[in-house]
């Protein structure tokens, strides 16, 4: 399956996945950080960007997974496999444990997919590439680091804040790099949901959020934070700062 060639969005950040799906390599002076982890397929994009860097698998030290969603997490294993320590908010951690099938049961979303698919059919075309990529399947990640409140983690290249965000799922999370003034917003905030038809800043469709109350909510933390950059889960980055997005996201409301 072709994919985009990944794209430089900021100095020493790449943009890889494809029209649907985005995560994110940074290059820090102390080591290479994975913000979410994309799907089975994008595994050999992701390796020939590191080749091309004079860098392998083994060199990525941490991965920080934005929630346990299966289009976010499905090179965890690999990469956990390789060396890297894998991130992920509490509450989302049952879903690496048991599988990218089981976020059904432990971040269940508010609403059917019907309604969505009956006003738009093409929409259908997401959860079938989605199939192909090999998502569905991917392993279950054991023994990944769990933060369970905003911490800076010490630990990682770059020393991002960890922000919870629940909401999309229990254990939503975006990472500040505040050295950086970069933003990586997951699906707390999302510039595209191909399933509604909607671009620009906004919340993700009620058939994939779990509480829409709670990720409303959480675009008042958002607001807390200083970055010039967000880089967002799907959709295009964007560069007008957090509390113009925040209020795109207000204004299109939860759908």
């Amino acid at each position: 399956m072709p994919y985009p060639a990944p794209a430089q969005v900021a100095p020493g950040v790449h943009l890889l996945g494809d029209h649907g799906v985005n995560f994110y390599l940074i290059e820090g002076a102390d080591g290479l950080v994975l913000v979410d982890a994309g799907l089975p397929s994008h595994l050999e994009q992701l390796r020939g960007l590191l080749s091309g860097l004079g860098r392998s698998l083994s060199d990525v030290r941490a991965v920080l997974l934005t929630h346990g969603h299966l289009d976010h997490t499905g090179l965890a294993r690999p990469l956990q496999e390789a060396g890297a320590a894998i991130w992920i908010h509490g509450p989302d951690a049952v879903i690496l444990r048991d599988g990218p099938r089981s976020a059904m049961r432990h971040a269940r979303p508010e609403r059917s997919m019907l309604p969505y698919l009956l006003r738009r059919p093409s929409a259908l075309a997401l959860p079938l590439r989605l199939a192909r990529a090999g998502a569905f399947t991917a392993p279950a990640v054991r023994g990944a680091r769990v933060f369970d409140a905003d911490q800076v983690l010490d630990d990682v290249p770059g020393a991002p804040q960890a922000v919870v965000l629940p909401g999309h799922t229990p254990g939503s999370a975006a990472y500040l790099f505040a050295d950086r003034r970069l933003l990586f917003t997951g699906d707390a905030l999302v510039t595209e949901d191909g399933f509604a038809g909607r671009t620009g800043p906004t919340l993700v469709s009620r058939c994939f959020t779990h509480d829409s109350r709670a990720a409303l909510a959480a675009l008042d933390r958002l607001d807390e934070l200083k970055a010039d950059l967000l880089l967002p889960g799907h959709g295009a980055p964007f560069g007008d700062g957090v509390r113009a997005a925040t209020r795109r996201a207000r204004e299109a409301g939860v759908h």
